[in-house]
């Protein structure tokens, strides 16, 4: 039955979709281009521009060694992406792997970030090399924390997150210590493709093509790992031998993208699944059609990147507007997925937890006690040019306007984003599920964005309102498309990741256009607290006490929707009203967190895995235990990112993050048998 099954996977007849598809994306890229190429030089000298440039002609000469190398380079960074994708996908039967969210590009961008800044002579040996090895380290961090659960798709997609947002984040600290690299590192690590010659064309095409040979070589056991592993096995593939050499073509391929040009999103996610789409079925069809698409998908980003841009294309990244073109025509095709999960389980991960603690209220009490501990701690101890020294008497009076404020509003941040996390984790029955995986803190931050650009200054009020409603549109976007799923979580992770690059990518073009208020954004995107007055911790701490406290009051619904529609109706939930509800108030929490912290930070997601790994499940307990729990961690970031890298002070946000992703990296490491409460 095997042998068959294979024989009529490979003997499909082409879809016809795939090749329209690619033709009309490659149709609008080339009207595009034609019109770019045209307003720089007339088409009747575009002959001799290529063939024989006039090196006095400044036109030629532009033409020549940058706006062709630079559609060369669209294409080709296209197509090896859109091929690690697919390579991706299939070897570990998954449908949202990708290099961006395994981690594998931001892995290759942390290496040359740290190379860059602190070892030139390995970036001077081989550039190539510093990327491969960072997204190889990234690549089997990722496959390390994911094994024990046997590399389901879920799993593996949350220890890529993971690993990717701890490796992006360590690069953002990077960035913030060496501040006369600022503009430069940004616009690179979001995906540049201007050329200033043709090397780069000329390093990536036999990449390429070796690539392209090494995916037809290796077809037969690729089609056969569409099959459980007995099967395959039965069939006479070397299973760790084969995945081994399928994940090294596709890490070679994404790190060779990210060495040239920085990273470059979606295309690796969305060419395969545009290709499924549209209606390949086979591994064949699929390898053979990817690159294509993904090649006319970048291409035509390219294209409107340059259109909108206009002078300032350089500065633009293509890789947002890369993501800003795929991600709403994904969303827009999610409802129409069907079932591209291997045969692996992608059911929701578990947490490991087996039982309750035997006395759940006296952990919360402790929680409760260490808080002010800290809080004391914090505002006592810190760092100076002589040390470390405690704060007291004047000098604690002194001190205390400084670091009250950011203390006191860190806390209440902490606390409402782990009490979100708890909210969406219960309420969609996804231990994945927090504002940052799943978007929603990214779309607080280009509500926040767009006010600010379009306001200047505007007030508090005006800016939580306009978070709230960027956070309530992303949510809403996602539930409504993961909806017809009944929220399986490859369905509910892929609408939150589609969503994340979309507002992240509008980010990055307001960031990188140079705008005055855009500047602004920059220490907000961080998480820094440093410009928090007294004012801003009281606004937070009310609309922290006044959101906290409506949760507790939808503890029923927490425990009971995720018992399925059918057993809420029976017990008389109104599954409308209260999912609307809950959807609002995570919203309105996020939208003033992401306000105080900024949109980058693990808290919503490493709360409420922390209150269940010590044993808090019922709703109530664990709800209160990870609100308790976010505030310690967004308390004890504030505190260390003052403290440890003195002089500097690194953003709070940013700060959580790098002690939430090693820690969340630990506990999906850790045996199922241990986590027990």
């Amino acid at each position: 039955m095997a042998d068959i099954a294979t024989r009529r996977s490979i003997s499909f007849p082409a879809p016809r979709g795939p090749a329209l598809l690619a033709l009309a994306l490659g149709s609008a890229a080339a009207i595009l281009s034609l019109w770019h190429l045209s307003a720089l030089l007339p088409a009747h000298r575009w002959a001799e521009a290529l063939l024989a440039p006039d090196l006095t002609d400044m036109t030629q000469v532009l033409f020549h060694y940058s706006a062709l190398p630079r559609l060369t380079m669209a294409l080709l960074c296209g197509a090896a992406l859109a091929l690690s994708g697919a390579l991706l996908q299939r070897v570990l039967r998954n449908p949202i792997a990708e290099p961006t969210t395994l981690g594998i590009s931001a892995g290759a961008q942390l290496a040359l970030g740290t190379a860059t800044l602190y070892a030139p002579a390995a970036m001077e040996f081989s550039r190539e090399a510093v990327a491969l090895a960072g997204a190889a380290a990234a690549m089997l961090l990722v496959m390390a924390l994911s094994w024990r659960q046997g590399l389901r798709p879920v799993s593996v997609v949350l220890s890529g997150l993971i690993v990717g947002l701890t490796c992006a984040a360590l690069s953002a600290t990077l960035i913030l210590l060496n501040g006369e690299y600022l503009m430069s590192l940004f616009i690179w690590g979001g995906g540049s493709l201007s050329q200033q010659g043709w090397s780069d064309v000329l390093a990536l095409l036999p990449r390429l093509a070796l690539a392209g040979v090494a995916a037809v070589l290796l077809m037969r056991p690729l089609i056969l790992l569409g099959l459980d592993d007995s099967a395959a096995r039965g069939l006479g593939v070397a299973l760790h031998a084969t995945r081994f050499g399928v994940l090294l073509v596709a890490v070679w391929l994404a790190a060779s993208v990210v060495s040239l040009v920085g990273i470059i999103g979606f295309v690796g996610l969305a060419a395969p699944t545009f290709a499924r789409l549209a209606g390949a079925r086979s591994p064949r069809q699929v390898m053979g059609w990817a690159p294509v698409i993904g090649a006319t998908l970048l291409w035509l980003a390219d294209g409107v990147t340059q259109t909108v841009a206009a002078t300032q294309a350089d500065l633009i990244p293509t890789g947002a507007m890369t993501a800003m073109l795929g991600g709403p025509l994904l969303l827009w095709m999610l409802p129409r997925l069907h079932a591209l999960a291997g045969p692996t389980d992608a059911g929701t991960a578990s947490t490991g937890i087996e039982r309750d603690a035997r006395h759940p209220w006296r952990l919360v009490a402790v929680l409760a006690v260490a808080l002010p501990l800290l809080c004391w701690a914090a505002l006592t101890f810190g760092t100076g040019p002589s040390g470390w020294t405690a704060a007291t008497g004047d000098l604690f009076t002194q001190l205390l306007p400084w670091r009250a404020p950011r203390l006191a509003a860190g806390l209440c941040a902490g606390a409402m984003l782990a009490t979100a996390g708890t909210i969406l984790q219960r309420l969609t029955g996804n231990p994945m599920a927090s504002p940052e995986v799943l978007g929603i803190s990214s779309g607080a931050g280009l509500g926040f964005a767009a006010l600010v650009l379009a306001v200047g200054t505007p007030s508090r009020m005006e800016q939580l309102a306009a978070s709230t409603l960027g956070a309530a549109a992303a949510l809403a976007v996602m539930l409504l498309l993961a909806r017809r799923s009944s929220f399986a979580p490859e369905r509910l992770l892929l609408a939150g990741v589609a969503l994340a690059a979309f507002c992240g990518s509008v980010l990055g073009v307001i960031m990188a256009s140079g705008n005055t208020r855009a500047f602004q954004l920059l220490g907000w995107i961080s998480g820094s607290t440093y410009t928090l007055e007294t004012s801003d911790a009281v606004l937070a701490a009310a609309v922290a006490t006044v959101l906290i406290l409506i949760v507790p009051v939808t503890a029923r619904w927490l425990e009971i929707l995720p018992l399925g529609e059918t057993t809420a109706r029976s017990l008389g939930v109104p599954l409308g009203s209260s999912r609307l509800s809950l959807v609002v108030l995570a919203s309105l929490l996020t939208a003033a967190a992401t306000l105080v912290v900024g949109p980058l930070s693990f808290v919503g997601l490493m709360a409420p895995h922390l209150a269940r790994l010590i044993g808090l499940r019922r709703p109530l307990t664990h709800l209160v235990g990870a609100t308790l729990l976010g505030a310690f961690l967004m308390g004890l970031s504030d505190w260390l990112s003052r403290t440890l890298a003195f002089p500097y002070q690194l953003p709070v946000g940013l700060f959580a993050t790098l002690i939430g992703g090693p820690y969340l990296m630990w506990l999906l490491a850790r045996p199922s048998g241990s986590k027990g409460g």
